[in-house]
């Protein structure tokens, strides 16, 4: 390794006093530099290479452009699956990053929050395997994310300081051995000493420029990054504060938020069909005046327009016929834009079956921040033809940020949502937020509901909020049961009443002590016992589970309740405990979805694994 930065304050003096002769630098050269400009950014082979000024070159995931700054070229990546692959394994490089002292220096903007921004990053954060470093941001603040041989997980320093969305930032990250910094704009922003030795590195990772990016997660930067270096030495206060200073010019304009071309930010899904009816929804990156075209053939003769601009549009398509294919595609302009008019591919929906038609319908849940997954899962079901998508929960990893939307549950479930509506009930992880409401159409409150479909009732509840006797929900959940004269009943929550996984109602690898499920739901047991309900869905386990039929907390043959935990639609794997308790029919570790199909006095159940095999079956009947 090379030396601190003891010269650096000589070097400025002679970057400073020789700046009109060839040659003349300000201080030690990196072990890589990208500066992200034109002469930088070329097109080779349909790829988009950003060459390293230092280092290793990188290929474009995603989509970006070069802008115009302040100061020369800017690049502008637009977020999601975005970002400059530098390596995809970092070993392969022929350098070896820095291990004792770091350094890293960038030039960014941030168009877009992110609970897990990323400018550099060789990283992985899977469950208690840390390590690797991230110099990124959150919501609010910038951060360094680092891990060393002398602490047990990684540590994220985060700056005291707001960034302004549209604004560049000079962003500094140091490692000294001892201590860890964080520089913003000249002036430290934020340190901690929790991390000391080497840097821990994990045995694979990618390197990736503008994303944290590991083996389940990709979150790619929106906004503009002009520069980047990367030192196997540790910055003096003085040498960042000069080159803060040497662009500040920068920081100082005006914030300058990018405004990308009009798009589908959402392509159109369905939510909750009747057998008259149909909502259609998508979203447009800026408010437009909208129609939907619909009719029985490709051609989509009828249509209905909606003047109000809006970014998320919704129509109702009513007057339908029952248990008939539709075709529909949808329209958004914005008017004074020459040419600003979207279209949708011609997709399909069926309206709900007749009263005593089967029909069938799929289970998947805890789709989270695996749209890898999740899209598998969807593509395998769509090729069965359900008639409608049941979700039990956490159809996202943070409900409060946007992105986890419009760039990881809905375009991975695309390939089932276009054409037949989802019914959802909320996770832990949507956190009530608004955006939850804002992109689902069910009828008020919207957090519990209820529906009908062929001879079935559904009951739709939020397990987050009080289900005890005296609950909104409970007393509404009982005059609804009792009201229901359906031959089948079926509830959907999140949080499961049995389970037996192998840490969430106590760690069955440390003790014998598990509660075994939810007992807060448990509450609602007896209700379900007393108005005979047939079935609920369940997820929160990221794994699957089917209970035996269950009645006065004894497995039984006939007239019980059957519990079904299919949380494996994405989320990071949860593994059965040891101990079988009395109500366990069958479990299984991995990701899955489940078919229901419903004919009278009839239901059978299957569950596929991810590569779409058979894994486990039930059929369930009743003699009335």
């Amino acid at each position: 390794m090379r030396a601190l930065f003891v010269s650096v304050v000589y070097s400025l003096c002679v970057w400073i006093s020789a700046t009109q002769h060839a040659g003349a630098h300000d201080g030690p050269d990196p072990l890589m530099r990208w500066r992200l400009d034109g002469p930088a950014i070329k097109v080779e082979d349909s790829k988009t290479v950003l060459s390293a000024r230092l280092g290793p070159s990188g290929v474009l995931q995603g989509a970006g452009r070069i802008l115009q700054g302040a100061a020369g070229d800017e690049y502008f990546l637009e977020g999601g699956r975005c970002g400059f692959l530098i390596a995809e394994d970092f070993r392969s490089l022929d350098l070896e990053l820095p291990e004792n002292q770091l350094t890293i220096s960038a030039w960014v903007s941030v168009d877009r929050r992110e609970r897990w921004g990323g400018v550099l990053s060789v990283v992985q954060d899977n469950g208690d395997k840390e390590s690797g470093w991230v110099l990124g941001y959150d919501q609010d603040s910038f951060t360094l994310g680092l891990r060393s041989e002398g602490a047990q997980a990684m540590t994220y320093v985060t700056g005291k300081s707001k960034y302004e969305l549209g604004r560049m930032y000079h962003v500094v990250g140091i490692y000294d051995g001892q201590k860890t910094q964080l520089y913003v704009n000249g002036k430290l922003d934020a340190e901690t000493d929790q991390q000391s030795g080497r840097i821990l590195y994990p045995s694979r990772a990618p390197l990736m420029l503008g994303a944290y990016r590991d083996d389940n997660e990709f979150y790619g930067h929106r906004g503009r990054i002009r520069e980047i270096a990367v030192y196997d030495l540790v910055a003096t206060p003085k040498w960042v504060r000069h080159e803060y200073e040497h662009h500040a010019e920068l920081a100082e304009a005006p914030a300058a938020p990018v405004y990308e071309p009009f798009k589908l930010e959402i392509q159109p899904y369905l939510q909750f069909g009747t057998q008259t009816s149909m909502t259609v929804m998508w979203k447009t990156n800026r408010p437009a005046k909208s129609r939907v075209y619909y009719g029985t053939n490709a051609k989509c003769e009828q249509s209905t327009e909606y003047q109000d601009s809006d970014a998320v549009h919704e129509f109702v398509l009513g007057g339908l016929s029952t248990d008939t294919q539709y075709f529909y595609r949808v329209e958004s302009t914005i008017e004074g834009d020459e040419g600003a008019k979207l279209e949708s591919p011609v997709s399909t929906f069926q309206t709900a079956v007749r009263d005593d038609a089967p029909f069938a319908f799929a289970v998947i849940s805890d789709t989270q921040a695996n749209p890898e997954v999740a899209k598998q899962l969807a593509e395998h079901a769509w090729q069965q033809r359900p008639h409608f998508l049941l979700h039990p929960g956490d159809l996202v990893d943070t409900g409060r940020i946007d992105s986890h939307w419009t760039e990881h549950f809905f375009p991975s479930l695309s390939p089932l949502i276009s054409r037949v509506p989802f019914f959802p009930v909320l996770g832990n992880h949507e956190q009530d937020a608004k955006n939850y409401y804002d992109y689902v159409s069910l009828p008020n409150p919207e957090y519990y509901y209820t529906f009908s479909y062929g001879n079935t009732h559904f009951f739709m509840i939020d397990s987050n909020r009080n289900v005890d006797a005296d609950s909104e929900q409970a007393k509404w959940l009982d005059e609804q049961l009792s009201a229901s004269n359906a031959t089948w009943k079926i509830v959907c929550h999140h949080h499961p009443p049995f389970s037996s996984d192998e840490n969430d109602y106590g760690n069955l690898w440390k003790t014998n002590q598990s509660t075994r499920g939810d007992t807060r739901l448990r509450q609602l047991v007896p209700l379900y016992e007393k108005h005979g309900v047939d079935l609920v869905w369940n997820g929160h386990i990221h794994s699957y589970e089917r209970t035996w039929p269950l009645r006065n907390s004894k497995a039984v043959n006939t007239s019980g309740t059957i519990y079904m935990i299919t949380g494996g639609g994405g989320g990071s794997l949860e593994t059965p405990g040891p101990f079988r308790p009395y109500f366990q029919n069958t479990v299984r570790r991995g990701h899955h979805y489940a078919m229901v199909r419903v004919n009278g006095t009839t239901i059978e159940v299957q569950a596929y694994n991810l590569k779409n095999e058979l894994f486990d079956q039930v059929t369930i009947r009743k003699n009335h």
